[in-house]
């Protein structure tokens, strides 16, 4: 399952550094860049709570194919933290843990430029976590995430939908996006003869950005 799970990286991160490449080559209009900035994100579900939120980053590249005078497909590749701060409380154990996922990130957005400095933009998402960081603070010391918890203990693969707006000038532009997860992060696992999702909940992540073209 491994050996899987390494081919898909590879196939997600080749067909988004392709597509990126095939910009520059067959459409000179095309515009390639770096960006990064803060992400503000939380794991949400029925019971969310807007106080579990977890302040991270995310820094990639991008490309903007034209397809009119004021549309053009964007598609990027992201280094994105994402998780949450999650208090948990239940008749076996309570406490606080921090969830610091690590996922490499393929937005495909559709970008619509309203007016000369100000464009909007919507899209896919699809990610794959490289990376789980669990850190704990129990009121029990017979449940602790950080011995119990590893990487195989989350799904691999997370998708959604992304939508924001920007601001772009001669060469950078800055823009709030936000992502809104369709999967479940963790996997079912035991505890005490009861079946648990921990964590249960999807990927909610709001990201202010910098963007700066490179050509």
């Amino acid at each position: 399952m491994k050996y899987i799970e390494k081919i898909s990286l590879a196939v997600l991160l080749l067909l988004g550094f392709t597509t990126i490449s095939n910009a520059q080559i067959n459409d000179a209009a095309a515009q390639f860049g770096v960006k990064g900035g803060a992400n503000f994100s939380n794991l949400y579900n029925d019971d969310v709570d807007d106080n579990n939120v977890l302040t991270s980053f995310n820094a990639g590249v991008y490309a903007t194919l034209p397809l009119t005078d004021f549309m053009a497909i964007q598609p990027e590749v992201l280094y994105s933290r994402k998780g949450a701060e999650m208090v948990y409380d239940n008749a076996f154990v309570s406490g606080t843990a921090k969830f610091k996922l690590n996922y490499i990130e393929v937005p495909v957005l559709l970008k619509v430029n309203l007016a000369k400095n100000l464009s909007v933009h919507a899209g896919p998402y699809f990610s794959y976590l490289v990376d789980a960081q669990i850190t704990n603070e129990t009121d029990s010391g017979s449940f602790d995430f950080e011995e119990t918890y590893d990487n195989d203990d989350f799904n691999k693969f997370d998708a959604g939908l992304a939508a924001g707006i920007g601001l772009d000038f001669d060469k950078f532009g800055i823009g709030v996006r936000y992502n809104y997860g369709l999967s479940t992060v963790g996997k079912e696992r035991t505890i005490a003869g009861q079946t648990y999702t921990i964590p249960d909940g999807k990927n909610s992540n709001l990201s202010l950005y910098l963007a700066v073209q490179l050509n």
